[in-house]
C-alpha cells in the first residue's frame, strides 16, 4: 500500500441492495459536494473494522440496519479538501423500514442501470461503473 493510500481518510460505502434495488443518498446543502448522490456510508473510526463502520454509519445517518456481505472494491480520489479511498461493500437492508434521515437531503432505491442518471462524486464513479457492469441484468 502507498503512502498516499495510507495518509488517505478512510470510508467505507455501501452498495446496498434490497428486492433488486440499491441505495442511494443525496448529501446535504453546505456540505462538501452538496447535493451529489452518494453510496451511503461514513467515516472510519478508531477501533472499528470498515464493516462494523458501515453497519453503524447506515444505523446513525438512516436508522437502516445492514448486513455486510462482502468487500467490493476501492477507489481513492483526491479532492481540494482532502485525500478520500472510498472502501465499498456489497451489503443489504435486513428490513423493509423507510430509511429515516438525518445527514441526507433525500434518499432513493434505484435499479443498478439506472445510477448513471444521478451526478455522483468522483470518488464513486468508478465503484459505480463496476457495479453497474456486473448488475447490468437488474
Amino acid at each position: 500500500m502507498t503512502e498516499h493510500i495510507k495518509s488517505a481518510k478512510q470510508i467505507a460505502a455501501g452498495l446496498i441492495l434490497h428486492n433488486g434495488k440499491v441505495l442511494i443518498a443525496q448529501r446535504k446543502r453546505g456540505k462538501d459536494l452538496a447535493l451529489y448522490w452518494e453510496l451511503p456510508g461514513g467515516k472510519l473510526e478508531q477501533g472499528e473494522t470498515l464493516e462494523q463502520c458501515l453497519k453503524r454509519e447506515l444505523l446513525e445517518e438512516m436508522a437502516l440496519p445492514i448486513e455486510v456481505d462482502k468487500f467490493f472494491m476501492q477507489s481513492v480520489y483526491d479532492y481540494q479538501f482532502g485525500t478520500f479511498a472510498i472502501n465499498a461493500f456489497l451489503a443489504h437492508s435486513v428490513t423493509d423500514n423507510i430509511p429515516i434521515l438525518s445527514a441526507h437531503e433525500q434518499y432513493k432505491w434505484i435499479k443498478p442501470k439506472e445510477m448513471v442518471n444521478y451526478k455522483f462524486p468522483p470518488a464513486d464513479i468508478p465503484i459505480i461503473e463496476n457495479f453497474i457492469k456486473i448488475h447490468s441484468d437488474l
